[in-house]
């Protein structure tokens, strides 16, 4: 079973349009109508569906942090800094992450792009 993901609101575009290609299940935010919403109401949000989150915001990532930290269940979540990875490599790595991993490996972990 390939793990879906959730794109938080500062991932760009052409990421998200290259993973759809590449026949991955992404939903963004602003798509599900979330894009106003705290970082904590979207974990929680990607948790209920099993979503691994991606997201580029180092704030989010210390959140999953905390909630890593206080036992507090989530989907999962992947981060890479704004300036750490190009575009080709995060859609390689969210690719080998959706179709080459199973949603329970990903329950509580965070992962750091690139891989």
């Amino acid at each position: 079973m390939a793990v879906p993901l959730y794109m938080d609101v500062h991932v760009s575009e052409p990421v998200t349009e290259q993973l759809r290609r590449r026949g991955v299940d992404v939903v963004t935010a602003i798509e599900n109508g979330s894009r106003r919403w705290s970082d904590d109401q979207l974990l929680e949000r990607a948790r209920v569906p099993g979503r691994v989150v991606f997201t580029q915001d180092i704030g989010f990532k210390a959140l999953a942090e905390q909630w890593q930290a206080e036992g507090r269940p989530f989907a999962g979540l992947a981060f890479a800094h704004q300036l750490g990875a190009t575009i080709g490599e995060l859609v390689r790595d969210l690719e080998l992450i959706a179709l080459g991993t199973e949603p329970h490996e990903w329950a509580g972990k965070i992962v750091y792009l690139p891989l």
